[in-house]
């Protein structure tokens, strides 16, 4: 019975830190009506209205931006006639071409409407001139209608559902919690088309993933016979998709205002911003673009031909004397890396093999080994490797190797964390077997003496990169008319 009260209250705490953990949701929970509040900003809104101004303002028009998707709400308890994204994706892209502040965007969506109430204004002011006697020649003439240089073409394009999926969940004796996420992908285009001539003047491309989340934790515990608790909670996050929407059209804006001004088709008011925020920064992601997949992880090699490798080497013995110790040393190495995935490297380390009372020796090593990257391109890549060498013991010197050496392999693993492109910080765990008993002096048993050893250390990459099977060289090729 105490046992049961016992994993009963380390589950109410478990439910607690849990409830904690979410404790941000909770906050915000729709307990009471709210009042109506303006609309929130994005995180490219305030890189849209940073952009530096332009020598001249634009005239451009929109008929129609829509949604060319054609698709429903992704739905679990069956078909949903709702769509997946917002039908009024013109509005909110003539409010970002406002907020740009490069564009004068005019009314075209609606043209008939606007021309039917000019109608209606010339034709009262003609009925209350012949009324008053005054004439129609002296009538009040409206101004012209704007008309645009450039008109704004495209759409929403693409919705895709479930792109990624997954989750995780653990329960234990009654208690327990589970979590899961979906991300969806949101795709606009838009170009700019001369209206003098009808040239496409200049295509972009942005896209925005949506979120889903869900948590949920729950109790199931009897605390004494005849009395059960249970408790269960949760909540979920669906990040709005009208909010990704606007988040993509204003990129979209953005760019193309950039691209613009790049291809000469605009001109900065000041030309010297061009190297400020944010026109630098969005430069820097588009030179990016080709070396990232949809998910925004890089698909390049960011490693040098060479690296220079130097850490530390912790030996733990493991032969025909009891209680081993783990001794420290150092090691230091040289890796070439001949392709992305594959790497031959040659180490040289000095350190110790130890127990507490009948064997100490300090010992030098010398080893190659090959090393498989099984994510190369990643900032964290896991690693095998596997090599031969000797060892060596240092009797009289730390550099004294005039003793047997003997001979051994090693196999293990580990994984790599790049901090810069030429910087990575290693950690790697191996076996190491000698072909021989008897590095310690004593010869017994069936098997030969081995050690374990682990490393961490730093890599330093320098040389040429390695190019993988995707090449990243996009020099354009001259074209000849023929």
């Amino acid at each position: 019975m105490k046992r049961i009260v016992v994993l009963t209250k380390m589950s109410v705490f478990a439910l607690f830190f849990l409830l904690l953990e979410s404790c941000g949701s909770y906050l915000y929970s729709p307990i009471e009506q709210t009042k109506a509040r303006l609309g929130e900003e994005t995180k490219t809104t305030l890189d849209l209205k940073n952009l530096p101004g332009p020598k001249d303002k634009i005239v451009v028009a929109v008929y129609k931006f829509r949604d060319q998707t054609g698709q429903y709400k992704p739905s679990e308890t069956g078909t949903s006639w709702s769509t997946a994204v917002t039908q009024g994706a013109t509005s909110i892209l003539l409010k970002s071409l406002d907020d740009s502040g490069w564009f004068i965007p005019i009314e075209r969506e609606n043209v008939s409407n606007l021309l039917n109430e000019r109608k209606i204004i010339r034709s009262s002011r003609a009925q209350y001139s012949t009324q008053n006697g005054s004439g129609t020649e002296n009538q009040q003439l409206l101004p012209p209608l704007l008309y645009a240089g450039v008109m704004l073409e495209g759409g929403i394009i693409s919705y895709d559902a479930n792109v990624i999926t997954g989750g995780a969940g653990l329960r234990y004796f009654g208690a327990g919690a589970s979590s899961q996420y979906r991300q969806d992908r949101v795709t606009v285009y838009l170009r700019a088309v001369s209206t003098s001539n009808g040239k496409i003047l200049k295509t972009v491309y942005t896209s925005k993933t949506i979120l889903s989340q869900q948590l949920d934790a729950g109790l199931f515990q009897f605390v004494r016979f005849g009395r059960l608790l249970e408790a269960e909670t949760g909540f979920t996050y669906n990040e709005p998709s009208e909010i990704a929407v606007t988040e993509a059209i204003e990129k979209a804006v953005m760019s193309l205002v950039i691209e613009g001004i790049s291809d000469g088709l605009w001109e900065l008011e000041e030309p010297r911003k061009m190297a400020e925020y944010p026109i630098k920064e969005y430069l820097k992601e588009k030179e990016m673009i080709p070396k990232t997949d949809i998910f925004g992880k890089r698909i390049d090699n960011r490693r040098g031909a060479l690296a220079l490798n130097i850490g530390t080497t912790n030996l733990l013995y493991q032969g025909d004397f009891p209680d081993p110790l783990i001794k420290s040393g150092i090691e230091l190495g040289l890796t070439l890396t001949p392709a992305p995935h594959f790497g031959a490297g040659v180490n040289f380390g000095l350190s110790s093999l130890s127990t507490k009372r009948f064997y100490h020796s300090k010992v030098a090593y010398l080893e190659m080994e090959a090393i498989y990257r099984l994510s190369p391109y990643a900032s964290f890549s896991p690693f095998l490797k596997a090599g031969a060498g000797v060892i060596t013991e240092n009797r009289t010197t730390r550099f004294d190797f005039g003793n047997p050496f003997y001979g051994k392999i090693h196999f293990g693993g580990g994984f790599e964390i790049l901090i810069k492109d030429n910087t990575g910080i290693f950690l790697s765990a191996d076996y190491n077997y000698l072909f021989n008993d008897g590095m310690d002096l004593v010869e017994q048993g069936k098997y030969n003496d081995y050690y374990w050893r682990g490393n961490v250390g730093l890599h330093y990459y320098f040389g040429s990169k390695v190019e993988g099977k995707r090449k990243f060289d996009y020099n354009k090729k001259s074209i000849t008319n023929f």
